[in-house]
């Protein structure tokens, strides 16, 4: 896990919750950012309103995945904004923003190529995106695949791209949700200064899955993921109600996934395998 060094000594935790069993296994990992390649807008709040989202490969793996919730980036243009608002008065926070920016093909180009050295000419992006607020080390993310359907995801500075995890294929194939619905990447929760915080998750969907939403703590509010070539992202900006403390952890993140029909056919929340090991 990777501390962000900004104010106020916030410790920043991993926001998928590894299951304890597999925790020793998980090396690499934490970041910031997220939204649809070439998508703009921001996501508007829904508490089961599935919509098709694009299917892509589809990996295989082995299993482990995360107990959270989280608010997601719409990839869809002219959505509009919306703020939603937790209902612990203890952790209570605000959903400022989950409006993201294209990155342009000449800049993903150059983050893939920091991001993934000689190898970065065998990927092409699927997601790339500016995320809402930025953090001291990151304002975007951009997640790409091979041919043989393996994923990296690149965190953004400007046209700099960086990985958390070593190699940055290691997000391939570690921690499935039970069901083998959802695969989750890395996904991260850093300080953006002056009260604010990025929220920022990706992950990979079997091709049954049509939509999927985020939530956040202990709002049912879900906000739809940038969904595209087989991947899904999320970014948001989120403000504590109150001044936060030293080592603020925020709300835990939530997937929750939806086939054609607008069923939803994986909810992290109830997943036995993040419950039952947390």
């Amino acid at each position: 896990m990777k501390i962000d060094p900004e104010d106020n000594d916030v410790s920043l935790r991993r926001r998928w919750g590894v299951p304890l069993s597999v925790a020793a296994g998980v090396t690499a990992v934490c970041a910031a950012a997220v939204a649809v390649f070439g998508g703009t807008g921001e996501a508007e709040p829904s508490l089961a309103d599935p919509a098709a989202g694009g299917g892509g490969p589809s990996s295989a793996a082995t299993s482990s995945s995360p107990n959270t919730r989280a608010g997601s980036t719409s990839g869809g243009a002219g959505s509009t904004s919306s703020t939603a608002r937790a209902t612990s008065t203890q952790d209570a926070f605000t959903i400022t923003s989950a409006k993201t920016t294209p990155i342009g093909a000449a800049t993903i180009a150059k983050i893939l190529s920091s991001c993934l050295g000689q190898d970065a000419s065998q990927y092409h992006a699927v997601i790339a995106v500016r995320t809402p607020v930025a953090s001291g080390d990151w304002d975007g993310v951009v997640v790409a695949v091979n041919s043989a359907d393996q994923y990296v995801q690149c965190e953004s500075k400007g046209d700099k791209g960086t990985s958390q995890a070593v190699p940055p294929t290691f997000i391939n194939n570690r921690l499935w949700g039970t069901g083998r619905v959802i695969e989750y990447f890395d996904s991260f929760m850093a300080n953006a200064g002056k009260g604010k915080y990025l929220m920022l998750g990706a992950g990979h969907y079997a091709s049954d899955v049509a939509k999927i939403t985020i939530s956040y703590g202990n709002d049912p509010k879900q906000y739809p993921a940038v969904m595209s070539g087989g991947a899904f992202t999320y970014a948001a900006a989120l403000s504590p109600d109150a001044p936060p403390g030293p080592h603020y952890a925020g709300p835990a993140s939530y997937v929750h996934a939806y086939n054609a029909s607008g069923k939803e056919i994986y909810n992290q929340v109830k997943d036995p395998k993040f419950t039952s090991e947390q």
